[in-house]
């Protein structure tokens, strides 16, 4: 098959099959998690293993992470097609196997196997989309895909629910077969890739250096990054924050991390080059990003544990708090472009990021217990702000790369967003859970719970307190979550200095070709 050539007619060709297939892969990794949580009863009733559920999501998450700098590098020199359909592949052999597992440790072993392909997943869809769409229409296909990530937060969770408590649970992994198979033929008969020489100014294919690929660097990012997630992870959930395995972890990730940078600056062709953190604009926004991951832990791990222990509502409408934000998000993402066309892309940046700053602080002023409708529209004001803080900087941190550079500059900037997460739960776990300990330490009543999971259920079973405890219990954890949103505005803060002191005022845009 000719790969067509890197103008508008080249993007253009066969370009709405293609966007169906990149939605169809977001979908399939934006409902994982969604949609595998709701059943999660039903798993351990089936297969056991409750001590360890938890690394159903952790493990998947350690995939997904470690591999994205692995797969962006892999995309600008081999391709952005053969590097999604392997992650296509993989994500559907991982999937197929989790219906097949027979208990929890084979389970969590596929669902390794599932990140390993959802890795490809999240990054190449975000690179191809770039490829396809010239600057001014990038946002009509990131409203898109952002659109997916808003339909699968509201409609996994019922959909889990409904296979699982209908049908069986081993068909939240099943659904994503037939699902799978339509994006992988579109990719496969309609994906047609630009020329890489001709895009990047190069010497024609057959006569075109072959590069290596930095293997000894992807083995050293993915045992540095497998090491310091299971860390950050597993530190005060599975052993406490000060012990053996901690500081084990931990400093295994740092002598990890030394290595990496000895391999990566002797490498010809490392998997994450040096140019990453030198150039400006990318080390920005690798930096604003890690901060929104940071955030982005209050609204999603601590909202609904806030809505159904503090308000009083079941799953389901704790659920619905919580998606209002995925609604206006996806608007506000669309609508980025008239603001950045005008004021460019960083004043967009600030613009966004100092609005979710005041929507966070705002949220500890909330009357106790309040209604549901409140923190409801803390959300959707928090994902119009952050729809115009996000969108622009991955945009524009791609618009200054060729075609060679986008796969590894985007999956850098993905890669630190989710490392965020992953220190936002473990740093604002350990706030919920000091505030926690400190109002308990003070309560009226002795023989109360001392952490944030078993006040949890405490809650979920009132006939065993008295009023006066549960009222007491429910302050406490409004207190401890009142403090994550404002730690939450603190990392807001600091992506908001990153942007006013780092970023350049004006992104080296690089001309599309014609």
């Amino acid at each position: 098959m000719t790969p067509a050539p890197p103008g508008k007619s080249g993007r253009a060709r066969g370009r709405g099959p293609v966007v169906a297939a990149l939605m169809l892969g977001m979908a399939l990794a934006a409902l994982d998690g969604t949609i595998v949580s709701t059943a999660v009863p039903q798993i351990v009733g089936d297969l056991g293993g409750f001590a360890v559920f938890s690394w159903l999501f952790s493990g998947y998450l350690l995939a997904v992470t470690v591999t994205l700098p692995v797969y962006g590098k892999l995309s600008d020199t081999f391709g952005r097609k053969p590097v999604l359909i392997a992650g296509i592949i993989l994500f559907l052999i991982g999937s197929l196997l989790c219906a097949t597992a027979w208990n929890m440790a084979s389970l969590i072993a596929f669902r390794v196997v599932q990140g390993l392909g959802g890795g490809a997943l999240q990054g190449t869809v975000q690179v191809i989309a770039a490829d396809l769409y010239p600057l001014k229409e990038r946002p009509k296909i990131q409203a898109k895909l952002s659109t997916v990530w808003a339909t699968s937060s509201v409609a996994g969770p019922a959909l889990g629910g409904l296979l699982a408590g209908y049908a069986d649970w081993r068909w939240i992994f099943l659904i994503n077969l037939p699902v799978g198979a339509v994006a992988l033929w579109l990719v496969v008969r309609y994906l047609h890739e630009p020329n890489r020489a001709a895009s990047t100014g190069g010497t024609a294919p057959d006569r075109a250096p072959r590069r290596r690929v930095d293997w000894a660097g992807a083995l050293a990012v993915f045992a540095t990054g497998a090491l310091l997630l299971t860390a950050l992870v597993q530190g005060g959930v599975a052993w406490p924050w000060i012990s053996v395995p901690s500081f084990a972890f931990l400093g295994g990730s740092a002598v990890l991390a030394a290595v990496t940078v000895v391999i990566e600056r002797r490498a010809t062709d490392p998997i994450i080059p040096g140019w990453v953190w030198r150039r400006r604009t990318i080390a920005a926004v690798n930096l604003a990003l890690g901060a929104l991951g940071l955030l982005m832990v209050a609204p999603t791990v601590f909202l609904p544990t806030y809505a159904q222990s503090v308000l009083g509502l079941g799953p389901i409408a704790a659920g619905f708090v919580l998606s209002a934000m995925s609604l206006s998000w996806p608007i506000s993402a669309a609508l980025s472009s008239r603001v950045y066309n005008r004021i460019g892309f960083r004043l967009t940046a600030i613009t966004g990021i100092s609005l979710a700053m005041l929507v966070l602080l705002a949220f500890p002023l909330l009357p106790y217990p309040g209604q549901a409708w409140q923190p409801a529209l803390i959300m959707l004001l928090l994902g119009a702000a952050l729809g115009i803080f996000q969108l622009p900087l991955i945009i524009g941190v791609q618009s200054t790369v060729g075609w060679s550079e986008r796969g590894t500059a985007t999956a850098s900037i993905l890669f630190c967003r989710q490392v965020g997460q992953s220190v936002g739960a473990a740093l604002f776990g350990a706030v919920a859970n000091g505030v926690l300990a400190a109002r308990l330490a003070s309560a009226p009543t002795p023989g109360l719970p001392d952490d944030l999971d078993s006040v949890s259920q405490a809650l979920e079973n009132p006939a065993t307190l008295t009023a006066e405890a549960a009222d007491y219990l429910r302050r406490a954890v409004d207190s401890a979550v009142e403090y994550v949103y404002l730690g939450a505005a603190g990392a807001a803060a600091v992506s908001l200095l990153v942007l006013i002191f780092v970023a350049p005022r004006r992104f080296p845009v690089l001309k599309d070709p014609e």
